[in-house]
């Protein structure tokens, strides 16, 4: 039984990082529209979320307003200790 890729990401160090994208409507320049985007990303540097921004960048019309990021590390290092050790017999 293999650990799953999620799982080996936050034993590396990824984070839960969800981003709330406000963007311009392409037709409609005065409306914002709103977009969640969560994946699992880097503290501090947000590869996988620069990397996204990017793609809309250079893919979508919509221009890009105002982007708020929120992360969470699920796995911190002071979760993961030895217990003890156990003898059944």
């Amino acid at each position: 039984m293999q650990a799953s890729p999620e799982f080996r990401k936050q034993l590396e160090g990824y984070g839960l990082t969800t981003a709330e994208i406000l963007y311009r409507m392409p037709d409609h320049p005065t409306l914002l529209q709103s977009y969640i985007w969560q994946d699992y990303d880097l503290f501090p540097d947000f590869p996988v979320l620069k990397a996204f921004l990017d793609f809309w960048t250079r893919t979508l019309e919509g221009p890009l307003f105002k982007v708020t990021v929120g992360h969470s590390r699920l796995i911190k290092p002071a979760e993961i200790r030895a217990l003890g050790e156990f003898r059944l017999h």
